[in-house]
């Protein structure tokens, strides 16, 4: 479960000063200890109970100009600041009775949803009882990442995030299924900003049959790999091509072979591709293109078959 980090300050200071500790005290968010050890200062805003508020009257005053601007968050969540290695933002943990679950479900929230994350976070509860949690550990290393995949969840414990508690969530250990607060909650982040988490899984996880149902990771290379294969000429597939052998990820090299399987000009090619592929040092490509050759099998035994 996430690293509990105690903080038992009363003291209280403004986020201005928060920011000042990151960018002056040598904060490092790929050391877990030396992320932890800033939880203090976390707790010592989680302390001011009037920041957020006086940010709030603040931003509507200006029709929420600064959120729209710089915001690429969903509406559940404030952004506070953004730094070069760090992101601090609210986040809003409504119950199941509030009315924006009524009429917008949990899917904005990720209640009932199995998932580590692709980053390490700091939390501490802010305001109200906090969401609960049934922790999980796992190991990201054993994972190949396709769906269905068998994966080993260690089940914790359930607990929540109560106020004034701090916790280090570690990136691909640590997973959480949410659960909605008792009332509306709020807790405050110190994220970890990094050009490299778009290229860094994130799953989503069935905790009852321990298999990992998805990828939660939205790549926007995707679909300029598509673009390039199909539309780009000779030079689009042969940049593509690229990517599908020496990308450093995985998952952006998976995408690039499909691009270019999507680009060849029979099924006989695009089978050839995927069974080459099958045979690939990549644990997650050999299976992902395993069961997109058996499907293009399945589907030509179907059209060749002679009608009845």
């Amino acid at each position: 479960m996430p690293r509990l980090i105690a903080a038992d300050t009363t003291e209280s200071i403004e986020l201005a000063e928060l920011i000042e500790t990151l960018e002056t005290s040598g904060f490092d968010p790929q050391d877990e200890d030396n992320f932890a050890s800033f939880g203090g200062a976390l707790k010592k805003l989680g302390n001011n109970k009037s920041f957020l508020g006086d940010l709030i009257i603040g931003e509507l005053k200006q029709r929420c100009a600064g959120q729209l601007r710089d915001n690429q968050y969903s509406a559940q969540v404030i952004l506070l600041h953004s730094g070069t290695r760090y992101i601090i933002r609210a986040n809003f943990w409504p119950a199941m009775k509030d009315s924006v679950i009524r009429h917008s479900g949990t899917d904005p929230f990720f209640y009932g949803v199995a998932h580590d994350h692709n980053f390490s976070f700091l939390t501490v509860g802010y305001f109200g009882p906090g969401y609960w949690s049934d922790y999980y550990e796992y190991d990201y290393g054993a994972v190949a990442g396709y769906p269905g995949e068998k994966v080993a969840l260690r089940f914790v414990e359930k607990a929540r995030l109560e106020e004034g508690k701090v916790m280090l969530y570690r990136a691909h250990q640590d997973v959480h299924l949410q659960l909605a607060a008792d009332e509306m909650s709020i807790s405050l982040n110190i994220v970890e900003a990094s050009h490299s988490s778009s290229f860094r899984d994130q799953y989503r996880f069935d905790a009852v049959n321990g298999t990992l149902e998805g990828i939660m990771t939205r790549i926007s290379l995707e679909p300029l790999l598509a673009l390039a294969a199909t539309q780009a000429g000779e030079d689009g597939r042969d940049l593509v091509t690229d990517y599908a052998r020496r990308h450093p990820s995985d998952r952006i090299r998976w995408c690039a072979l499909r691009a270019v399987v999507s680009a060849e000009p029979s099924i006989d090619s695009r089978l050839a591709r995927f069974e080459a592929a099958t045979a690939d040092p990549s644990p997650l490509i050999a299976a992902l293109a395993r069961r997109e050759a058996e499907r293009i099998e399945v589907s030509r035994r179907w059209i060749e078959a002679p009608a009845a």
